[in-house]
């Protein structure tokens, strides 16, 4: 039990290192047959546009998906804006299934508005015609909502392109390390600094609608929850009691936080907390450790770890019931980390297999868990919000990496750091 309590407290302090990072997407795997499409550069509307290269942003966002497989540009037979422009033979006969072509313009009200048309080459027909718009400030985003749009009308899954990432990264050694806590966009760029601490930052968990991060602070040299609001900075602690204050995680409303705490005896337990009212609620009372809650997608179920069956494993407990917490790991002696699927249907989990610390996911109905992960030191998986992708932590050359990997496992990428070490991500939701 000893070892199980240092492990949750010091997991996130033991893989220190330098950081500050920028990071690089890379895709290490991808389907067998991905989609072959074109995405011929954009006109441009300099200088509102600020330089962007918006086909090279949905490029890479449709190519780093893994499902897709794009078109060099110097490969291309011609460059057409329009799709009444496009020679769908011409594409077709470089293996394309699609073309994508579009423009940008400046409109009166100094916005900057994307226009593209998707051209299946096989039939020659525009089968889809999006656009987007943005502030000029904001045309990275809108070229993300683009990819989105195009992504989910070509496979029937919603893409999660515009949406945002939170990770902790480190710099130095100790004991003159500075941490700081990220935002940044889902393929690692346009990253935001949120606060930044000489002591440890944890556990980040995004609020329902993306505007607060609730996460755990040192900053006053013991553990403190905070909430923070990423527009104005607003930073309030919502938890700063005696002992252990850890691991926050969003109700699906907004409106409460579950937490791990220890009280004034040392033994952690699962609570509920009202931010409103400060109202705090016990969950669980029981002698093992109970830690790293997360509310199931309807709000009415938490899932937790806990070792009271003499390893780690996962269990459920309903809120406002008196029953028993349901035990509901039962492959391996050790599952950990619990993290739900947005449809409720999964859970993502930290599983112990033959030495190793791997990602896994298991399905809630008939109970079979799939390992989707290969490395040896991995934590902290996160769904993307449609539920295609998980993000974790893991290890590369040494170094803490950011990793993603689709559900069924044949998707990987890997977003390093330009500098040292990077960890504890957590995926946002989709945003208005």
């Amino acid at each position: 039990m000893k070892k199980f309590a240092t492990t949750f407290l010091l997991a996130s302090l033991a893989l220190a290192a330098p950081a500050f990072a920028q990071l690089r997407l890379t895709i290490t795997s991808g389907v067998t047959d991905p989609i072959p499409i074109a995405i011929v550069p954009f006109t441009r509307a300099s200088p509102a546009d600020g330089g962007l290269d918006v086909a090279q942003v949905i490029e890479r966002d449709l190519q780093s998906s893994g499902r897709f497989k794009t078109m060099a540009r110097n490969d291309m037979p011609s460059q057409p804006t329009q799709a009444a422009d496009v020679i769908a033979a011409s594409w077709k006969q470089l293996n394309n299934d699609y073309v994508v072509v579009g423009r940008v313009s400046t409109q009166a009200d100094g916005n900057v508005r994307i226009d593209a048309d998707l051209v299946n080459v096989l039939t020659g027909q525009t089968v889809f015609a999006p656009n987007a718009s943005a502030t000029p400030a904001n045309l990275r985003n809108a070229a993300h909502r683009l990819a989105d749009k195009l992504y989910e009308k070509i496979t029937g899954v919603r893409g999660a392109f515009a949406t945002r990432i939170a990770y902790v990264s480190v710099d130095g050694k100790a004991p003159n390390q500075r941490y700081e806590l990220l935002v940044a966009d889902a393929d690692g760029a346009n990253r935001k600094k949120v606060m930044s601490s000489p002591l440890p930052i944890m556990s980040p968990s995004w609020s329902p609608d993306g505007e607060w991060l609730a996460y755990v602070s040192f900053e006053r040299r013991v553990s403190t929850v905070f909430v923070q609001h990423l527009k104005s900075a607003k930073k309030i602690p919502v938890s700063a009691r005696a002992g252990i204050n850890g691991a926050p995680s969003y109700s699906p409303d907004g409106k409460k936080l579950a937490l791990t705490l220890s009280g004034s005896n040392g033994n952690l337990d699962i609570y509920l907390l009202d931010l409103a009212s400060q109202q705090l609620t016990r969950l669980t009372d029981d002698q093992a450790i109970d830690t790293e809650p997360v509310f199931a997608a309807d709000g009415g179920s938490i899932y937790f770890t806990s070792d009271r069956s003499g390893s780690p494993q996962i269990y459920r407990l309903t809120v406002g019931s008196s029953e028993r917490p349901k035990r509901i790991t039962f492959s391996g002696s050790y599952n950990a980390r619990p993290r739900i699927s947005p449809d409720g249907n999964q859970l993502a989990l930290l599983t112990l297999i033959d030495g190793s610390y791997r990602i896994a996911v298991q399905d809630l109905k008939s109970g079979n868990i799939t390992v989707l992960s290969k490395g040896r030191q991995e934590e902290s998986p996160s769904f993307a919000p449609n539920g295609a992708m998980l993000i974790f932590a893991g290890r590369d050359r040494g170094q803490g990496v950011l990793q993603t990997v689709s559900v069924d496992g044949q998707i990987q990428a890997r977003l390093d750091a330009d500098a040292g070490e990077v960890r504890e991500p957590g995926w946002g939701p989709f945003l208005p």
